[in-house]
Protein backbone atom coordinates (compact mmCIF):
# COMPACT_ATOMS: atom_id res chain seq x y z
CA UNK A 1 0.00 0.00 0.00
CA UNK A 2 0.98 3.64 -0.39
CA UNK A 3 0.76 5.49 2.94
CA UNK A 4 -1.41 8.59 3.19
CA UNK A 5 1.40 11.01 3.96
CA UNK A 6 -1.05 13.92 4.07
CA UNK A 7 -2.84 12.34 7.05
CA UNK A 8 0.49 11.53 8.73
CA UNK A 9 1.63 15.11 8.18
CA UNK A 10 -1.56 16.47 9.75
CA UNK A 11 -1.07 14.34 12.85
CA UNK A 12 2.61 15.25 13.24
CA UNK A 13 1.90 18.98 12.92
CA UNK A 14 -0.84 18.73 15.55
CA UNK A 15 1.54 16.82 17.85
CA UNK A 16 4.22 19.49 17.43
CA UNK A 17 1.75 22.29 18.19
CA UNK A 18 0.45 20.52 21.29
CA UNK A 19 3.94 19.92 22.71
CA UNK A 20 5.13 23.46 21.96
CA UNK A 21 2.06 24.99 23.63
CA UNK A 22 2.59 22.92 26.79
CA UNK A 23 6.29 23.75 27.01
CA UNK A 24 5.71 27.45 26.36
CA UNK A 25 3.29 27.58 29.28
CA UNK A 26 5.90 26.09 31.60
CA UNK A 27 8.72 28.29 30.31
CA UNK A 28 6.51 31.37 30.49
CA UNK A 29 7.36 32.58 26.99
CA UNK A 30 6.64 31.59 23.39
CA UNK A 31 8.91 29.56 21.17
CA UNK A 32 10.41 31.16 18.08
CA UNK A 33 8.67 29.69 15.03
CA UNK A 34 10.77 29.34 11.89
CA UNK A 35 8.85 28.13 8.83
CA UNK A 36 11.05 27.05 5.96
CA UNK A 37 10.75 25.62 2.47
CA UNK A 38 13.13 23.91 0.07
CA UNK A 39 12.01 24.59 -3.53
CA UNK A 40 12.09 22.17 -6.43
CA UNK A 41 15.48 21.86 -8.04
CA UNK A 42 17.46 21.38 -4.82
CA UNK A 43 18.86 18.05 -3.67
CA UNK A 44 16.27 17.96 -0.88
CA UNK A 45 12.84 19.54 -1.34
CA UNK A 46 10.01 20.06 1.08
CA UNK A 47 9.12 22.20 4.07
CA UNK A 48 9.00 22.27 7.81
CA UNK A 49 8.49 24.22 11.00
CA UNK A 50 11.28 24.65 13.56
CA UNK A 51 10.11 25.81 17.00
CA UNK A 52 13.04 26.91 19.15
CA UNK A 53 13.54 28.46 22.57
CA UNK A 54 16.86 29.57 24.06
CA UNK A 55 17.95 31.07 27.37
CA UNK A 56 14.56 30.70 29.01
CA UNK A 57 13.94 30.50 32.76
CA UNK A 58 13.18 26.76 32.55
CA UNK A 59 14.52 25.66 29.16
CA UNK A 60 18.08 26.73 28.44
CA UNK A 61 17.55 25.35 24.95
CA UNK A 62 14.67 23.50 23.42
CA UNK A 63 13.73 22.57 19.89
CA UNK A 64 10.56 20.91 18.60
CA UNK A 65 10.90 20.46 14.86
CA UNK A 66 8.65 19.17 12.10
CA UNK A 67 9.97 18.41 8.63
CA UNK A 68 8.53 16.86 5.46
CA UNK A 69 11.13 16.33 2.76
CA UNK A 70 11.71 14.39 -0.46
CA UNK A 71 14.94 13.37 -2.13
CA UNK A 72 16.12 11.50 -5.20
CA UNK A 73 18.26 8.98 -3.32
CA UNK A 74 18.31 7.66 0.25
CA UNK A 75 21.50 8.76 2.05
CA UNK A 76 23.86 6.04 3.38
CA UNK A 77 22.64 6.43 6.97
CA UNK A 78 19.11 5.43 5.90
CA UNK A 79 20.06 2.47 3.71
CA UNK A 80 22.98 1.03 5.70
CA UNK A 81 20.74 -1.51 7.47
CA UNK A 82 18.78 -2.25 4.27
CA UNK A 83 21.18 -2.01 1.30
CA UNK A 84 18.47 -3.20 -1.11
CA UNK A 85 16.88 0.27 -0.76
CA UNK A 86 20.04 2.17 -1.71
CA UNK A 87 19.42 4.61 -4.53
CA UNK A 88 15.65 4.77 -4.08
CA UNK A 89 13.85 8.07 -4.02
CA UNK A 90 12.36 8.82 -0.62
CA UNK A 91 9.85 10.88 1.31
CA UNK A 92 10.40 11.44 5.05
CA UNK A 93 8.39 13.32 7.62
CA UNK A 94 8.37 13.50 11.37
CA UNK A 95 8.70 15.41 14.62
CA UNK A 96 11.94 15.56 16.55
CA UNK A 97 12.60 17.33 19.84
CA UNK A 98 15.38 17.79 22.35
CA UNK A 99 15.00 19.77 25.58
CA UNK A 100 17.92 20.96 27.69
CA UNK A 101 16.52 22.44 30.92
CA UNK A 102 18.53 25.01 32.86
CA UNK A 103 18.20 23.31 36.25
CA UNK A 104 20.61 20.33 36.54
CA UNK A 105 17.98 18.43 38.52
CA UNK A 106 15.69 18.47 35.45
CA UNK A 107 16.66 15.80 32.92
CA UNK A 108 17.37 16.35 29.27
CA UNK A 109 14.92 14.51 27.03
CA UNK A 110 14.63 13.47 23.39
CA UNK A 111 11.65 12.38 21.28
CA UNK A 112 11.44 11.42 17.64
CA UNK A 113 8.58 9.99 15.57
CA UNK A 114 9.01 9.61 11.83
CA UNK A 115 7.68 7.98 8.68
CA UNK A 116 9.56 7.01 5.51
CA UNK A 117 8.45 5.96 2.05
CA UNK A 118 11.06 4.72 -0.46
CA UNK A 119 10.12 4.37 -4.11
CA UNK A 120 11.66 3.00 -7.29
CA UNK A 121 10.22 2.78 -10.78
CA UNK A 122 8.64 -0.61 -11.40
CA UNK A 123 8.58 -1.58 -7.71
CA UNK A 124 5.95 -1.11 -5.01
CA UNK A 125 6.72 1.57 -2.41
CA UNK A 126 8.43 0.49 0.80
CA UNK A 127 7.29 2.28 3.96
CA UNK A 128 8.39 2.15 7.56
CA UNK A 129 8.10 4.06 10.83
CA UNK A 130 10.63 4.84 13.51
CA UNK A 131 10.78 6.69 16.77
CA UNK A 132 11.02 6.61 20.51
CA UNK A 133 11.97 8.78 23.46
CA UNK A 134 14.74 8.62 26.03
CA UNK A 135 15.69 10.36 29.26
CA UNK A 136 19.09 11.77 30.20
CA UNK A 137 19.23 12.87 33.85
CA UNK A 138 22.18 14.48 35.60
CA UNK A 139 21.04 13.92 39.18
CA UNK A 140 18.73 10.89 39.01
CA UNK A 141 15.51 10.41 40.96
CA UNK A 142 14.24 6.84 40.95
CA UNK A 143 10.58 7.90 40.99
CA UNK A 144 11.14 10.07 37.90
CA UNK A 145 12.87 7.33 35.93
CA UNK A 146 10.24 4.77 36.91
CA UNK A 147 7.43 7.12 35.85
CA UNK A 148 9.07 7.76 32.47
CA UNK A 149 9.54 4.06 31.73
CA UNK A 150 6.07 3.08 32.89
CA UNK A 151 4.54 5.70 30.63
CA UNK A 152 6.60 4.34 27.73
CA UNK A 153 5.45 0.82 28.49
CA UNK A 154 1.81 1.89 28.74
CA UNK A 155 2.07 3.57 25.33
CA UNK A 156 3.33 0.37 23.70
CA UNK A 157 0.77 -1.88 25.39
CA UNK A 158 -2.03 0.62 24.72
CA UNK A 159 -1.19 0.52 21.01
CA UNK A 160 -1.92 -3.21 20.94
CA UNK A 161 1.64 -4.49 21.24
CA UNK A 162 2.61 -6.99 23.93
CA UNK A 163 5.07 -7.07 26.81
CA UNK A 164 7.67 -8.90 24.75
CA UNK A 165 7.60 -6.21 22.10
CA UNK A 166 7.83 -3.48 24.75
CA UNK A 167 10.93 -5.14 26.21
CA UNK A 168 12.44 -5.38 22.74
CA UNK A 169 11.99 -1.63 22.12
CA UNK A 170 13.24 -0.83 25.63
CA UNK A 171 16.36 -2.96 25.11
CA UNK A 172 16.87 -1.47 21.64
CA UNK A 173 16.90 1.98 23.24
CA UNK A 174 19.52 0.90 25.79
CA UNK A 175 21.69 -0.50 23.00
CA UNK A 176 21.22 2.39 20.58
CA UNK A 177 21.91 5.30 22.96
CA UNK A 178 25.28 3.91 23.97
CA UNK A 179 28.61 5.66 23.50
CA UNK A 180 30.72 2.80 22.22
CA UNK A 181 33.94 4.79 22.43
CA UNK A 182 33.21 5.49 26.13
CA UNK A 183 31.58 2.14 26.90
CA UNK A 184 28.89 4.16 28.62
CA UNK A 185 25.14 4.74 28.19
CA UNK A 186 24.01 8.23 27.28
CA UNK A 187 21.09 8.15 29.71
CA UNK A 188 18.57 5.85 31.37
CA UNK A 189 16.77 4.85 28.19
CA UNK A 190 13.12 4.66 27.24
CA UNK A 191 11.97 3.38 23.83
CA UNK A 192 13.53 3.06 20.40
CA UNK A 193 12.28 1.39 17.22
CA UNK A 194 13.20 1.68 13.57
CA UNK A 195 12.24 0.09 10.23
CA UNK A 196 8.87 -0.75 11.79
CA UNK A 197 6.75 -2.41 9.10
CA UNK A 198 9.45 -2.52 6.45
CA UNK A 199 9.71 -6.31 6.47
CA UNK A 200 5.96 -6.82 6.13
CA UNK A 201 5.50 -8.53 9.51
CA UNK A 202 3.63 -5.59 11.05
CA UNK A 203 0.61 -4.09 9.24
CA UNK A 204 0.57 -0.41 8.41
CA UNK A 205 -2.28 0.34 10.82
CA UNK A 206 -0.41 -1.25 13.74
CA UNK A 207 2.89 0.47 12.99
CA UNK A 208 1.19 3.84 12.61
CA UNK A 209 -0.82 3.31 15.80
CA UNK A 210 2.37 2.66 17.81
CA UNK A 211 4.07 5.71 16.33
CA UNK A 212 1.11 7.90 17.30
CA UNK A 213 0.97 6.38 20.79
CA UNK A 214 4.64 7.11 21.46
CA UNK A 215 4.30 10.73 20.34
CA UNK A 216 1.15 11.20 22.38
CA UNK A 217 2.84 9.74 25.48
CA UNK A 218 5.63 12.31 25.54
CA UNK A 219 3.91 15.05 27.55
CA UNK A 220 2.55 12.72 30.26
CA UNK A 221 5.95 10.99 30.45
CA UNK A 222 8.09 14.12 30.78
CA UNK A 223 6.09 17.10 32.04
CA UNK A 224 5.57 15.73 35.58
CA UNK A 225 9.36 15.32 35.91
CA UNK A 226 10.08 18.83 34.67
CA UNK A 227 7.43 20.42 36.88
CA UNK A 228 8.58 18.44 39.92
CA UNK A 229 12.25 19.52 39.65
CA UNK A 230 12.32 22.94 37.99
CA UNK A 231 12.46 24.82 41.33
CA UNK A 232 15.00 22.48 42.96
CA UNK A 233 17.89 24.58 44.38
CA UNK A 234 21.29 24.15 42.72
CA UNK A 235 24.69 25.84 42.57
CA UNK A 236 27.87 25.98 40.53
CA UNK A 237 28.83 22.41 41.41
CA UNK A 238 25.64 21.05 39.85
CA UNK A 239 25.91 23.30 36.79
CA UNK A 240 29.51 22.20 36.28
CA UNK A 241 28.56 18.52 36.37
CA UNK A 242 25.62 19.17 34.07
CA UNK A 243 27.98 20.76 31.53
CA UNK A 244 30.36 17.81 31.80
CA UNK A 245 27.60 15.28 31.17
CA UNK A 246 26.22 17.39 28.34
CA UNK A 247 29.56 16.77 26.66
CA UNK A 248 28.56 13.10 26.40
CA UNK A 249 25.31 14.18 24.74
CA UNK A 250 27.29 16.13 22.14
CA UNK A 251 29.59 13.18 21.48
CA UNK A 252 26.72 10.78 20.90
CA UNK A 253 24.75 13.06 18.63
CA UNK A 254 27.71 13.93 16.43
CA UNK A 255 29.46 10.54 16.36
CA UNK A 256 26.71 7.90 16.56
CA UNK A 257 23.23 9.30 16.00
CA UNK A 258 21.68 8.10 12.72
CA UNK A 259 19.17 10.95 12.69
CA UNK A 260 21.93 13.56 12.78
CA UNK A 261 23.83 11.73 10.06
CA UNK A 262 20.70 11.37 7.90
CA UNK A 263 19.94 15.09 8.15
CA UNK A 264 23.46 16.19 7.28
CA UNK A 265 23.99 13.58 4.54
CA UNK A 266 20.67 14.39 2.86
CA UNK A 267 21.34 18.13 2.76
CA UNK A 268 18.94 19.09 5.56
CA UNK A 269 18.90 22.38 7.45
CA UNK A 270 22.00 22.38 9.64
CA UNK A 271 20.56 24.83 12.17
CA UNK A 272 17.54 22.60 12.78
CA UNK A 273 19.57 19.38 12.85
CA UNK A 274 22.07 20.68 15.40
CA UNK A 275 19.46 22.26 17.66
CA UNK A 276 19.84 19.01 19.65
CA UNK A 277 23.18 20.21 21.02
CA UNK A 278 23.22 21.94 24.42
CA UNK A 279 24.17 25.64 24.61
CA UNK A 280 26.94 24.93 27.13
CA UNK A 281 29.08 21.81 27.55
CA UNK A 282 32.41 20.94 29.13
CA UNK A 283 35.08 18.26 28.83
CA UNK A 284 37.69 17.14 31.38
CA UNK A 285 40.57 14.73 31.01
CA UNK A 286 40.01 11.34 32.67
CA UNK A 287 37.62 12.69 35.31
CA UNK A 288 35.74 10.38 37.68
CA UNK A 289 33.18 11.25 40.36
CA UNK A 290 34.05 10.90 44.00
CA UNK A 291 32.66 7.61 45.36
CA UNK A 292 29.44 8.12 47.28
CA UNK A 293 28.89 11.60 45.84
CA UNK A 294 25.63 12.79 44.24
CA UNK A 295 27.46 12.74 40.90
CA UNK A 296 28.46 9.10 41.37
CA UNK A 297 24.77 8.24 41.76
CA UNK A 298 24.23 9.02 38.09
CA UNK A 299 26.70 6.35 36.99
CA UNK A 300 24.83 3.83 39.12
CA UNK A 301 21.54 4.87 37.47
CA UNK A 302 23.00 4.53 33.97
CA UNK A 303 23.25 0.76 34.26
CA UNK A 304 20.23 -0.67 32.36
CA UNK A 305 17.44 -2.00 34.57
CA UNK A 306 13.87 -3.11 34.27
CA UNK A 307 12.72 0.33 35.40
CA UNK A 308 9.02 -0.15 34.62
CA UNK A 309 8.83 -3.05 37.09
CA UNK A 310 10.80 -1.28 39.80
CA UNK A 311 9.27 0.32 42.89
CA UNK A 312 9.60 4.10 42.82
CA UNK A 313 10.55 3.95 46.50
CA UNK A 314 13.49 1.56 46.07
CA UNK A 315 16.80 3.47 46.21
CA UNK A 316 19.72 2.74 43.91
CA UNK A 317 22.48 0.61 45.34
CA UNK A 318 25.83 -0.54 44.08
CA UNK A 319 24.91 -4.20 44.55
CA UNK A 320 22.25 -4.47 41.80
Amino acid sequence: MTPDTAAIRHHFLALQARIVAALARIDGRPFREDRWQRPEGEALVGDGVSCITEDGPVLERGGVNFSHVRGASLPPSASARRPELAGRAFEALGVSLVLHPRNPYCPTVHLNVRAFVATAEGSPPVWWFGGGMDLTPYYPFVEDIVHFHRTCRDAVLGAGFDETQYRHYKRWCDEYFYLKHREEPRGVGGLFFDDLGADGTIPFESAWRLTQAVGDAFLPAYLPLLERRLAHPYGERERDFQAYRRGRYVEFNLVWDRGTHFGLQSGGRTEAILMSLPPLARWRYDWHPEPGSPEAALYEALRPRDWAERSAETPLTGTE
